[in-house]
């Protein structure tokens, strides 16, 4: 899995200016928006055959009892653009709105050209950045590199 994320450099420099270092794969796993237990906490991976070629990164009743914040959802250059990404998704989605959960949340670097197409053909809504006045980035603490930061919204 660590892999992913060395090959969605164009993510990691998007959104935080700076390639993907080791911790980066940790924080999938430890990354937690403050009042959230790591019972709230899903990592879906996708793979195509033996090859992981995509994760995501979500916590469930983040920010609040119906709602699911996603953190990262992101996959290799070579394997965008194929539709599987969109096909994959709609599981989870109906998944979440099958357990109560009516608002999806991501956030999406402004200048991530593909980062942005890809909420959008799910249905979510796209805001423009917006000041950010917490330290929480999607459902995790974010740092001070990540800014401009485009906020999707799917309410069932």
């Amino acid at each position: 899995m660590s892999r992913v994320p060395a090959a969605c450099e164009d993510y990691f420099l998007a959104a935080t200016g700076s390639p993907a270092l080791a911790a980066d794969v940790q924080s999938l796993y430890y990354s937690l928006p403050d009042g959230a237990d790591f019972e709230q906490k899903h990592l879906l991976v996708l793979c195509d055959g033996a090859e992981v070629v995509g994760v995501v990164d979500a916590v469930a009743g983040c920010p609040d009892a119906r709602s699911c914040s996603v953190g990262c959802s992101s996959s290799p250059p070579k394997a965008r653009r194929k539709g599987m990404g969109t096909r994959v998704a709609r599981h989870p989605l109906r998944e979440a709105a099958a357990r109560g959960l009516r608002r999806v949340t991501a956030t999406c670097p402004q200048s991530w050209t593909p980062g942005l197409a890809f909420p959008e053909k799910l249905d979510f809504e796209v805001h423009p950045p917006r000041q950010q006045t917490a330290s929480a980035v999607g459902n995790r603490r974010g740092s001070a590199t990540e800014r401009d930061l485009c906020t999707a919204v799917r309410e069932e």
